[in-house]
């Protein structure tokens, strides 16, 4: 069945957009079904069914992952800037990892904390400049600047070991 299947499934991931990935969605699509088959104990009933259904659902999967917003260009060249540097790729590759899960962490964080948190570590302004922009006390951002660090604190310490 593999044989027969192959060309068929491969020009089905292609027209889905799958180009360069459509050889290795042909095997992920074969390598479902024998552990399905596997782990079931029984014949399928209708094994090239059930290998489009699987051949289907890799498709979106693979559709959904090209879907999210690619790299912004500024990231693109600190990237090339550093591996023009010498830099080593991991480092930049887990650089931009951590990166990732800091933003979707700040996501997490109430919006007067987040931009709070923003204005000061990536824009640099003071307290009392932060103060006079969200129009409250210095005080009041101060008690941002706590909380939305202690959150982060908390975040990384009960992933520790992700973010090494």
């Amino acid at each position: 069945m593999f044989a027969e299947q192959r060309s068929v499934l491969r020009g089905f991931f292609v027209r889905r957009g799958a180009h360069d990935e459509a050889e290795d969605l042909v095997q992920e699509t074969y390598l479902r079904l024998l552990r399905a088959h596997r782990t079931q104990g029984e014949a399928i009933a209708n094994p090239e069914a059930y290998l489009y259904t699987v051949a289907l659902n890799l498709a979106r999967e693979q559709a959904a992952r090209r879907k999210q917003a690619p790299l912004p260009l500024d990231e693109l060249e600190h990237v090339a800037t550093l591996l023009a540097a010498g830099e080593a790729v991991e480092d930049a590759a887990e650089r931009a990892q951590r990166q990732r899960r800091l933003q979707e962490l700040l996501a997490t964080l109430p919006e007067h904390t987040r931009a709070v948190l923003v204005m000061q570590y990536r824009d640099g302004l003071s307290y009392k400049q932060i103060a006079a922009r969200l129009g409250v006390s210095t005080h009041m951002v101060k008690k941002h600047v706590v909380r939305g660090l202690s959150a982060c604190r908390r975040a990384l310490a009960g992933n520790a070991e992700a973010w090494q």
